[in-house]
């Protein structure tokens, strides 16, 4: 193959035998090297490669050419041969002058976690909508990578000759670049077009919700922490759960009747991980926003994991990112029925408040976990009775948007409310509200 070429999508069915490569500069990180190496063999097994060998390399400093130390390269190129190996993976993003450089010594396909991660998005999107956004975040990533495609013209000399031949080829290759890079410019703009019509269906559903005064709970967690498992559990809805990682990427939306008979929707998001690519957050903000925009936040931890705090910690961090930190949150813990370290979950507890623990498979702990719901609504809205002069209308209109008036009427130039409003409406009506 020519160095700089391949790619995962190249690989032939029979292709599987992959190594893994971490990196970790401090003996303290070696544990968290080990975890994030379990985590890319998850992610191979989800794609379909398998994975023979596995290296952690303790390193002082990334080299610009190679990212790991020429000792270090010339050991992954041995096991390489030795082993049969097929593809090569980094765990950390390798730029595309090092892919280049490591795919030339290797003469194997080599990328890292963030291609592999695309990869798997590509297999497991089905909507429209997860299609344009794993299009637009592939393309986004092979961008300045484009470079590779063509790296073999540029060393092509025509009847062996260095003169004006191999000029010629190198303009041609520089031309075939350009053009390459204008096709891709041109359909990533096609793409933003689709996803924007895609995204304005969505926020028009997302204010029919507002309107109707349904709360909303999104469940958002760590990839594989029993998300599908609980919204089958509790709205025997058809959705996928499947032991993978990413099993699906597409957001569901169910209607779920509390215990006190009150109507809520439960969204379904897609999982987060650690070293999400930037460009896949971009990509699914769209998607991701339904967790801003829910009024509570269902995080579901899988408590029986050994990294069950970091992957917390990731999707936390994600929900910053996102704009929600602010969002009212239930802690749920998840497969307590699989726990062997209970200091852990205690741990849980102690650090996030508002936390309960269940077994979405089990459906252990459902009793908990529905009326943490229904206290955590209970905070959201508040009834109230509103006298408000008809020159402050629009905030009158404002209120029977977002609000749910239970009745109106006109005493002289006033306008008398009762209705239930958002919390966050509180402070804006309080110089109107008639006290009983």
């Amino acid at each position: 193959m020519e160095p700089g070429q391949g790619r995962l999508v190249d690989l032939q069915p029979e292709q599987k035998k992959t190594l893994l490569v971490g990196t970790y500069k401090q003996t303290s990180d070696k544990e968290l090297c080990a975890e994030q190496l379990s985590e890319l063999e998850s992610l191979c097994a989800t794609y379909g490669l398998e994975v023979i060998e596995k290296i952690m390399c303790p390193i002082k400093a990334y080299d610009a050419s190679t990212f790991v130390g020429k000792g270090k390269v010339q050991e992954i190129a041995d096991l390489v041969l030795e082993k049969g190996i097929d593809v090569v993976i980094f765990d950390d993003e390798i730029s595309p002058q090092q892919q280049r450089n490591l795919e030339k010594i290797f003469e194997k396909i080599t990328v890292d976690r963030t291609e592999l991660i695309l990869g798997v998005f590509a297999q497991r999107a089905h909507s429209r909508e997860a299609r344009i956004q794993v299009e637009l975040a592939t393309l986004r990533y092979q961008m300045p990578r484009l470079r590779r495609m063509w790296t073999h013209l540029s060393r092509q000399r025509s009847g062996g000759s260095s003169g004006g031949g191999g000029g010629y080829v190198r303009g041609e290759g520089e031309k075939q670049i350009e053009i390459d890079r204008r096709i891709v410019r041109r359909r990533l703009d096609r793409l933003e077009v689709e996803l924007k019509a895609v995204k304005q269906a969505r926020d028009t559903q997302r204010q029919a919700r507002k309107r109707s005064g349904i709360a909303t709970f999104a469940i958002v967690g760590y990839t594989n922490v029993g998300k599908s498992t609980l919204m089958r559990a509790l709205t025997d809805a058809d959705v996928l759960v499947e032991d993978k990682l990413f099993a699906t990427l597409d957001t569901t939306t169910r209607k779920y009747v509390l215990p006190n008979r009150q109507e809520i929707l439960l969204i379904d998001t897609v999982g987060f991980i650690r070293k999400i690519p930037h460009l896949l957050v971009a990509a699914f903000k769209s998607t991701l926003e339904e967790a801003v925009q829910a009024d509570i936040l269902l995080h579901l931890v899988d408590v029986s994991s050994s990294a069950a705090e970091t992957q917390a910690e990731s999707t936390l961090a994600v929900v910053k990112e996102l704009g929600a930190e602010n969002v009212p949150m239930i802690t749920v813990l998840n497969k307590i029925d699989q726990c062997q370290n209970r200091l852990m979950a205690e741990r849980m507890r102690i650090k996030y408040p508002k936390t309960v623990e269940i077994s979405a498979l089990q459906k252990l702990g459902f009793d908990h976990l529905l009326e943490s719901m229904i206290n955590e609504i209970s905070k959201l809205r508040k009834h109230v009775k509103l006298r408000i002069p008809q020159s402050h209308y629009a905030l009158v209109s404002e209120l029977m948007r977002e609000g749910k008036v239970s009745s109106c009427e006109y005493e002289d130039n006033d306008v008398v409310l009762e209705v239930e409003i958002p919390r966050i409406l509180e402070k804006k009506v309080a110089l109107f509200e008639v006290l009983s």
